[in-house]
């Protein structure tokens, strides 16, 4: 078998995070602020069209394998120096297991920030014989996705099958017509050769759809570079989780989810563990809609607004400025391992570039997107922070 090493354009950034050695507390809760700048109105929307048919299996495996590895890249762009909000949604078609009348096709998650939900519904998908319809996939996702309409958002389609790219009843130039009206860019991934991939017009989806045509061999064994950097880096994994304030209706099971995923990640390889590590210093790993240290940041009167019972219970008995000085000790203890795994991210995909340019990779699903959201963003005027 041959081996696929790790390339990525991904250099971890570091952020600008109060240093854990000061230890004079804040006295008020504004004091706790997003260190990472974020520019509503810029966005990375990336959707992926997942063939989840019978012979799909390693298509996902790999999926399951670059989640996190994609999160990073798409971590490294700046626009105008600011970050933009970063959002996936996740689709399946081909799946004999959906309904006929959708086409074979199942939204598995809209548009979203919570990276935790990705992951959670990518382990989730099972494959199943069935009929693939890439034209009815990308109308769907078109019409179906809340699309920014900021002239400097970036919206990204990537499509990935291994049968004939025109069947079904949608004619795919016309799908990726309507979705280049809206400039959503159409890349394609054809698991298998290369040419079989152009005859079977993969290339020309990507070709009209203004993207990039890859092929990969789906049943590659992802091979990463294993670091002297891993180990330290995954080691701050149950520090930087102990930061996490649930709050509200759902707030302890997505706390439960968040180390259900590290578990998810573990299981595919150390390596993948570590890369979701790193997602975590990442101003895109964001979770206001559960963990109060980052709700706090998006709103400084959120803990004046709770409800007791929206707290969890070892708070319910505090008072709010009991409450807001925890919240701002969490804040900086999360800031300093943030700063921590950044450092250590730095030195580690140095070491990854200098091993992978001693080795040819061959691209897979991961290396097809990482490379072309990089190539895209150049173009749009984005910058690559290294």
């Amino acid at each position: 078998m041959k081996k696929s090493f790790l390339i990525t354009a991904l250099l971890a950034t570091s952020f600008a995070f109060a240093s854990c050695n000061n230890t004079n507390k804040p006295t008020e809760i504004a004091s706790v602020t997003n260190t990472t700048v974020v520019d509503e109105d810029t966005k990375i929307q990336v959707a992926l069209l997942l063939d989840t048919s019978n012979s799909m299996d390693g298509l996902i495996e790999q999926a399951k394998s670059r989640l996190w590895n994609i999160v990073n890249t798409l971590t490294t762009l700046k626009y105008s120096g600011k970050t933009p909000t970063i959002e996936i949604s996740l689709y399946e078609y081909g799946n004999d297991g959906l309904s006929s009348q959708s086409n074979y096709i199942r939204q598995v998650t809209a548009l979203t920030t919570d990276l935790d939900l990705i992951s959670e519904k990518l382990f989730s998908l099972r494959t199943n014989g069935g009929s693939e319809y890439c034209g009815a996939v990308i109308q769907d996702a078109t019409k179906q996705l809340k699309w920014g309409t900021a002239s400097n958002t970036m919206k990204l389609i990537y499509i990935s099958g291994n049968e004939a790219f025109n069947q079904g009843g949608i004619n795919y130039k016309e799908a990726i017509s309507d979705a280049l009206k809206n400039n959503i860019y159409i890349n394609t991934i054809y698991c298998g050769n290369q040419n079989e991939g152009v005859s079977l017009f993969w290339k020309d989806g990507a070709d009209v759809g203004k993207g990039k045509y890859f092929n990969i061999d789906s049943n590659q064994v992802i091979q990463y570079i294993v670091t002297p950097f891993d180990d330290k880096i995954s080691k701050c994994n149950e520090k930087i989780n102990a930061t996490y304030i649930s709050y509200g209706r759902e707030g302890e099971m997505k706390k439960m989810n968040q180390q259900a995923q590290d578990k998810n990640a573990e299981s595919v390889s150390y390596a993948n563990m570590t890369e979701r590590v790193v997602s975590k210093s990442k101003g895109a790993y964001r979770n206001d809609t559960w963990d109060l240290v980052d709700k706090v940041k998006e709103d400084k009167n959120a803990i004046a607004n709770l409800k007791k019972e929206e707290l969890p219970k070892e708070l319910q008995g505090k008072s709010k400025a009991e409450i807001e000085a925890y919240v701002i000790q969490k804040a900086k203890e999360r800031e300093a391992i943030q700063k921590e795994i950044s450092d250590l991210a730095k030195k580690r995909q140095e070491y990854i570039d200098a091993e992978a340019k001693k080795n040819k990779a061959q691209d897979d699903l991961g290396n097809a997107i990482s490379s072309s959201i990089l190539t895209l963003a150049k173009s749009k005027g984005y910058t690559i922070e290294k």
